[in-house]
């Protein structure tokens, strides 16, 4: 369930002027900005911001560009924008930093949908005048260059449909492609960036049944940090992809938990989660989040975040 509180009726002509009335003056009224954005949906958000553009022949993010400044800035922006081309940036920064985050392009390539995944496609090549496959092809090298390039590439079936011959079938053909530090790539990333995520659960299930445990705690995973920094990022990028596809919420409670745990907080990452998911599933990740660290999300960003990035990320919490 989202957490996300919006209005059920708004003017989004009113909204755009008080918005422009927030940054004029000598100071930004950030409090204004986040009692409007913070409680909007997307729809609501796209409204705004043609309204904006209309009223004032202006672009609203480089309006909130100017006027805001660090974490603030960036979970405002972010969250303003269409969610695929929110993604489509979020997916470039990722690949334009000076150490490649690829759990960001995993996220978006593993947890969204079939069609989900083609707009965001649409809205990179829209926006960066290339494509997102060109970019991760020329941003990565190896084993992880072939993970990346299947999963971006994918198109997988949305249906239910389970075969289980096939998913005993792959689960022993996954057990062999990782056994021993001797592993393959290929088998490997065809199973996962090919098959519909029921159909992979399925093959997650019966390699449980079948080697009596889960298949990220299969025996190749307990070489990392001894293997080399290549064969480490790969599998590590390989246990992410297989930790989306399986239980994204769960995944995400963690993202949430390091994120918060990090000396002096990961802000990247925190709000990547709240703004990306505040409209979806928040709510149940939050619910593991604080099975998982007996305190909730709110109450940690309420001790360990200040100003109004905390207020931000607390209105898209549903907390404000």
């Amino acid at each position: 369930m989202a957490t996300l509180i919006a209005p059920k009726y708004f003017s989004s002509v009113e909204d755009a002027e008080n918005i422009k009335k927030a940054c004029l003056g000598l100071g930004t009224d950030e409090k204004t900005i986040i009692s409007i954005l913070g409680h909007r949906n997307a729809t609501q958000r796209k409204l705004i911001r043609l309204a904006y553009e209309e009223i004032y022949n202006e672009d609203l993010i480089h309006q909130l560009n100017s006027e805001l400044s660090g974490d603030l800035e960036r979970a405002i922006c972010h969250w303003t924008l269409d969610p695929a081309d929110r993604d489509a940036v979020l997916a470039n920064n990722a690949l334009k930093a000076s150490t490649l985050d690829y759990r960001i392009i995993i996220e978006i390539a593993c947890v969204r949908s079939a069609e989900d995944l083609l707009a965001v496609k649409r809205a990179y090549r829209f926006r960066f005048k290339h494509s997102l496959e060109e970019d991760v092809a020329s941003c990565t090298t190896g084993d992880i260059r072939k993970l990346l390039m299947g999963i971006v590439s994918a198109y997988r079936y949305e249906g239910n449909e389970i075969n289980e011959t096939i998913a005993e079938l792959e689960a022993n053909i996954v057990h062999n492609e990782i056994k021993g530090k001797a592993f393959k790539t290929e088998e490997i990333i065809r199973v996962l960036s090919t098959r519909s995520k029921p159909q992979l659960n399925a093959t997650f299930n019966r390699y449980r049944d079948i080697h009596a445990t889960s298949i990220t705690k299969a025996s190749i995973f307990e070489f990392q940090g001894l293997i080399g920094d290549s064969t480490d990022e790969y599998l590590a990028a390989l246990r992410i992809v297989i930790r989306c596809i399986r239980d994204p919420k769960k995944y995400y409670a963690k993202v949430l938990r390091n994120a918060m745990k990090t000396v002096g907080i990961d802000g990247d990452a925190l709000s990547r989660v709240i703004v990306t998911r505040a409209e979806k599933d928040l709510k149940e990740i939050m619910e593991l989040y604080l099975k998982r660290n007996n305190a909730s999300l709110e109450e940690d960003v309420s001790r360990d975040i200040g100003g109004d990035y905390k207020a931000f990320l607390l209105a898209l919490l549903g907390s404000d």
